[in-house]
């Protein structure tokens, strides 16, 4: 039921409704804040969880949805997108840039759409898993779905 969800996840649970997206928000007993844990929790490979990572480049905010089987390598990123350094945002850029909190940054829910770009090694597993917005909140969907609603470029980011 998306009235019980936290706030945060409800914005997310509206984006996805938005999109067609059919994938229900659960909440987990634990906090599930990095892909170990939540791969953990739902019984999946660690490579199925989506991170959410957001990082600052070009003086704004670049979300990377990479697969939780590895990490990203973001001087070779940053070449690819012919940007400049790629870095690893704050803890207060990541919530003013999403609205949510570091361990539960969803592909969307944002208060403004963000240049992301998603792992093309998620394409590989049939259901991925991202978090909800907040660290105990996560849903499922698929890749084609998660390209879809970010509006991501497909890249190679480890």
């Amino acid at each position: 039921m998306v009235d019980a969800l936290p706030a945060r996840s409800r914005l997310v649970a509206a984006s996805l409704e938005a999109a067609g997206i059919p994938g229900e928000i659960i909440v987990l007993p634990d906090a599930a804040s990095t892909a170990a844990l939540a791969a953990a929790a739902l019984g999946v490979e660690v490579g199925a969880i989506a991170n959410s990572l957001v990082f600052w480049s070009d003086g704004e905010p670049l979300l990377v949805m990479t697969s939780g089987a590895h990490r990203v390598d973001t001087a070779a990123l940053a070449e690819r997108l012919g940007r400049g350094a790629i870095r690893r945002a704050t803890p207060e850029q990541v919530l003013a840039a999403t609205g949510q909190p570091i361990g539960g940054v969803a592909p969307t829910g944002h208060p403004a759409a963000l240049t992301t770009v998603v792992d093309e090694d998620l394409a590989a597993f049939d259901e991925i898993w991202a978090a909800g917005g907040t660290p105990h909140t996560v849903f499922p969907l698929t890749f084609d779905e998660l390209v879809r609603l970010t509006g991501g470029t497909v890249e190679r980011v480890a």
